[in-house]
Parts: C-alpha cells; sequence; structure tokens
C-alpha cells in the first residue's frame, strides 16, 4: 500500500502556492527540470535527510545502471529505481505500508521470520513523535501534536530517523554517518542554486563525479549494499553489517519500524535492538555533505562539527579551512559549476546534538564572489582565503576577550580582579558573557561578505580593508560596552568608578602591546 513509485503521496509546490500530489519518480522529473520550489510537508530540520536520500538514491540507480546522465522524465526514473528491486516483484520496498514483516517497505527492514512481529510493541501514532527532533523543551516545538497527518509526513520522519538520528536510550542506536552516538550528521555543499531542484541536480551529478575517488579513500565496495532497508534485520549484534559491504552512497536505517495503516489513518510500531545495524566505524563514511575531525576525543572518537558553535562564522571557517577537517566532497567544484552563469552559494546545515535531546537546527547559505568559488576547485589553492579567515577569526576572539573582562570590571565595580561568584549570583565573567555574544551576533551577520572583499581586492588595498572593517568591528565592542554600562546593575556611589576602570581596560588592551597598537594611526585620508 502506499507504493511511493506509482502513488502521488508527495505533496509538491511549484510556485503558485497550492500543492500537487505526485509520486517519487515524478518528483525526479520535476526537480530536473526545476518545477519544485519547496515541499510543503518537509519540516526545516529535515532538509538535508529528504535531500541527501534523493541524491544518495539517485546516483546508486544511476551507477547501477550505467548511466551518467539523470532522466528528465519520470518513466526513465521509475525503471531506474525499480532496477534496484527487481527480486521484489511487487515493489514492496517502495511501499510504506507491507503487512507481511517479512518483507522490506519503504525503510523499513524485513524481519528474519513472522515471529518476530511479536517484538514490535512500542506504538507510534503522529510522524512527528517518530521523527528524531527531540526539544530540551517542549514549548521550543511542541511533539505528537500532527495528528491529521499525511503520507508524506511519515515519509519524512521515517527519512529523517533512519539516515540522521543517534542513540537514544538501550536498544535504540544511531547511524553510522555519526562520528558518536551523541554527534550530528552536518551538511556542507557548494551549488549553483538554492532551490530544490538545482542543489539536487548539482549535487547528485557531483556524487557520480567523485565516486572514484570515496572508493579510493575508503573500503567500500563498488556494487555493495545500497539501500539497506531490503535486508533482513532481527536487531541481533551479530547481524551488524560492515562498512566494507557498503556501497560509498548507502543509504542506512538504524531503526527498526514498521507502519501500519488503519481507517485510513497511519501509525508506526517499533521494536528494540541488541546493536547497531552497521559495525561502529566512528562515523568515518566518506559522508560526502560532511567534514571529519582528523582529531580524537579521549574517548577515541572524532569530534561532532556542530556544537556549541552551531554554525557561526568560526565554525564554518573550521569546516571550510581548518587542517584539523576534512573536506567533504562536495565542496569541490564540477566541470558544471566552473562554466556555470548563476550565482554560486555555500549551503551549510546542522542539527546540534546532546544528551537526552537536540538543541537547534541551524542552516545558512553564503553567496561566493567568483574568486572565492574558484579556490574550490579541484586543486585549489585555498590558503590565502583561509589565512584571511583566521586572522579575522583570531581578531574577532581578540576583540571579545577585551570586551569581556573590561564588562566584567564594570560589574565588579571597578575591581578588575574580581571575577568570582558571590552569594550564588553569576560572576562578572557570565554577566558580560550576555554582551559579548551581541558582538559574536553582529560581526556573524557580515562575516563571509566581508572576508570575501579583503580576499578579492588587490593586495595594495587588503590591509586597509581590514582596518576599516577592525574598526568597525572595535566601534560595535564600545557601543556595546556603553549599553553594558547603563544595562547592569551598579550602586551609584561605584558606578563612576567602576565605568573609567572599565574604559580603562577596554581602550589600555585594545590599544596596548597585545592588542591593536597601530588600529588608529592612519591618515585621514586613508580613513
Amino acid at each position: 500500500m502506499l507504493n511511493i513509485l506509482t502513488e502521488p503521496i508527495i505533496r509538491v509546490d511549484q510556485g503558485g502556492g497550492a500543492a500537487v500530489w505526485v509520486s517519487l519518480p515524478e518528483t525526479y522529473s520535476l526537480l530536473m527540470s526545476d518545477r519544485v520550489a519547496v515541499f510543503p510537508a518537509l519540516r526545516p530540520h529535515q532538509r538535508h535527510a529528504w535531500h541527501a536520500f534523493l541524491c544518495q538514491l539517485g546516483a546508486i540507480a544511476l551507477h547501477r545502471a550505467g548511466q551518467s546522465e539523470p532522466p528528465g522524465d519520470a518513466e526513465g526514473w521509475r525503471a531506474l529505481l525499480r532496477g534496484l528491486t527487481a527480486d521484489w516483484l511487487e515493489d514492496e520496498p517502495w511501499q510504506l505500508v507491507v503487512a507481511d514483516i517479512t518483507k522490506p517497505a519503504l525503510m523499513q527492514p524485513p524481519a528474519g521470520s513472522a515471529v518476530k512481529a511479536a517484538e514490535f510493541k512500542n506504538r507510534v501514532e503522529t510522524p512527528d513523535e517518530l521523527d528524531m527532533l527531540v526539544t530540551s523543551k517542549n514549548h521550543d516545538l511542541k511533539g505528537a501534536v500532527v495528528s491529521d497527518a499525511n503520507a508524506d509526513d511519515w515519509l519524512f520522519a521515517l527519512v529523517t530517523l533512519q539516515t540522521m538520528e543517534g542513540q537514544d536510550g538501550r536498544g535504540n542506536y544511531g547511524i553510522s554517518r555519526m562520528p558518536s552516538s551523541y554527534g550530528n550528521r552536518p551538511a556542507f555543499s557548494i551549488t549553483t542554486s538554492v532551490r530544490p531542484g538545482g542543489h539536487f541536480r548539482r549535487d547528485l551529478l557531483a556524487l557520480l563525479e567523485h565516486r572514484q575517488e570515496i572508493l579510493g579513500e575508503y573500503q567500500f565496495t563498488d556494487k555493495g549494499i545500497g539501500l539497506l532497508w531490503t535486508k533482513a534485520w532481527d536487531g541481533k549484534r551479530s547481524e551488524a553489517l560492515l562498512i566494507t559491504q557498503m556501497d560509498p552512497f548507502y543509504i542506512e536505517i538504524c531503526r527498526r519500524i514498521r507502519l501500519r495503516q488503519k481507517g485510513g489513518s497511519l501509525c508506526a510500531i517499533r521494536a528494540n535492538s541488541d546493536g547497531r545495524r552497521i559495525a561502529d566505524v566512528k562515523g568515518l563514511t566518506g559522508d560526502p555533505w560532511s567534514p571529519t575531525s582528523k582529531k580524537l576525543n579521549a574517548n577515541g572518537t572524532p569530534a561532532a562539527f556542530v556544537g556549541r558553535r552551531k554554525l557561526s562564522y568560526g565554525l564554518v571557517v573550521d569546516g571550510l579551512f581548518s587542517a584539523d577537517w576534512t573536506r567533504p566532497q562536495l565542496l569541490k567544484l564540477t566541470p558544471q559549476d566552473r562554466v556555470s552563469d548563476e550565482t554560486t552559494a555555500l549551503v551549510a546545515r546542522g542539527m546540534v546534538r546532546g544528551k537526552g535531546g537536540t538543541a537547534g537546527y541551524y542552516e545558512r547559505v553564503i553567496p561566493l564572489k567568483p574568486k572565492t568559488a574558484q579556490v574550490f576547485g579541484r586543486g585549489g589553492d585555498v590558503s590565502g582565503i583561509a589565512d584571511i579567515a583566521r586572522e579575522r577569526v583570531q581578531q574577532v576572539g581578540s576583540v571579545e576577550s577585551i570586551l569581556r573582562h573590561a564588562i566584567a570590571t564594570f560589574v565588579a565595580h571597578g575591581d578588575r580582579n574580581q571575577a568570582r561568584h558571590r552569594n550564588g549570583k553569576p560572576s562578572p565573567n557570565e554577566r558580560a558573557e550576555l554582551y559579548v555574544s551581541r558582538l559574536d551576533e553582529i560581526v556573524d551577520s557580515g562575516f563571509f561578505d566581508d572576508l570575501q572583499t579583503e580576499f578579492v581586492a588587490p593586495e595594495g588595498e587588503r590591509d586597509g580593508i581590514r582596518n576599516r572593517w577592525l574598526k568597525e568591528v572595535t566601534g560595535h565592542a564600545e557601543n556595546i560596552l556603553k549599553d553594558a554600562a547603563k544595562g547592569l546593575p551598579c550602586p551609584s556611589i561605584h558606578y563612576y568608578k567602576a565605568l573609567a576602570q572599565a574604559n580603562g581596560v577596554f581602550w589600555g588592551r585594545l590599544l596596548g602591546r597585545n592588542g591593536f597598537p597601530n588600529l588608529y594611526q592612519e591618515t585621514d585620508e586613508e580613513d
């Protein structure tokens, strides 16, 4: 039931505001002709899961068929997808509901025998309850409220759970494309279009181009397992598959889930497992979208990319240029990218995860100037822009340190060395952090535009551009210090001393030997 190859169960808005219902092959056809404005049922945190699913599935199907150019019509896509599951004449792997638990259903692995049905004891009534998004506070995004759900609500929740989830208690293991149980699966890619169709086509073709590189770097099998939901799984630790058995673009599943239909409504039933579906490889899977840490934590696992810093400018700079992270394959320009007339952009997405829940979804699109985009070409030298980016991050960090010290001095009533907790109240440094974060947000909003302005400028103009930018940053910091002096509590008897001491700290450190002593030494003409 609900055969995604033949039945229209996916809502697509082509730009007019009214959704049409289409099958998966028709979805591919619309994407190829860039006629998809939005998927109305797709929630923001599900975007990468759905995008990656479509790209990986399309790339596997094209490779197995020996084709390099994706078809533009639905029939062509339907034939390609059916070619991946020729052993199931009733299209079971493409149906959302298959009553026989020993047969696969879409993103739902079969059981080894019918008796295993008794293990599926947990019932899930709504797709958002099934989804991997668990907020620390229910008012952030209330859970289990989509009671009048459609088939595509369940589809997107199922794809997101099976391809993005981490560990969630005993018996609920996470995906292999994550460095740890509480890591995440971020996504970075270059694209010449941020529309769903343009982004899909670009990443699909890029996957095919980079396939051999991924095969050469990781121990995959050229025609290995691509669709893990077609393989029987009873949740036993001994059933764990090896990464060496996988196709480079494998689409995994991490949970034993089956959808059921009753009275026109869908629900899900779940069973626990004794071990991972794929033996733990600490996220070293050649995920073409994800940066991978080259350094290991104390427990031997690579660090999670999106964490406390979320998708800040500093974290993005790390992902693009730091030697501590591998750059994902989809950050490399393709031949089509180089000849495109469209504006190139960097798309970055990521979910912050931790024990007990998720802590926010983040996404940013950064337009790239032509000269900037070219450094991502095959063999491109990123050192020039990387040096500028790292220096700017370091300089902002210095200004923030100075601002933090100055505000903390004011809070401590002029005592520069007092930074202790008093009577259980936040320390001066903790109070200052609320204001320092404002500076970080201001810098973040224009960081990459400012960075590229300096990078594309002639060598002789770069110092002046940098100096003007740094003056703007320090100007914002000075204004924030003034706001802090107005907004933070300070007894009137101490106010003027505290303010004088805070300003002394700010300007003394800023223009001192370890700050920026030459910041204001330019002539008026240079200013």
